[in-house]
């Protein structure tokens, strides 16, 4: 067996409001960091798992991702996976 550690991050859908970016937004310019436009808050998680190769892998690392990470309806996600020692 492999070892890999998948880095995750997930965001919100840009079409959706982002109330929790917003408040960050509000709290940069007091403050007064005005020249910051727009804040985006997401998760990012790491995951260490073994597989027999880098494609059962990515496909475990998709299957977490969506059907208990992130809310497809409200949520993209990305990763990235290196296999580790």
């Amino acid at each position: 067996m492999l070892h890999f550690i998948a880095r995750i991050d997930i965001m919100p859908h840009e079409a959706l409001l982002d109330p929790q970016g917003k408040a960050v937004l509000t709290g940069l310019a007091a403050l007064q960091l005005p020249h910051i436009q727009d804040v985006r808050v997401g998760k990012h998680l790491l995951l260490r798992l073994t597989a027999p190769n880098q494609a059962d892998a990515e496909a475990m690392v998709t299957k977490a991702c969506k059907e208990l990470l992130a809310n497809p309806v409200m949520e993209s996600y990305s990763f990235e996976l290196q296999q580790s020692e």
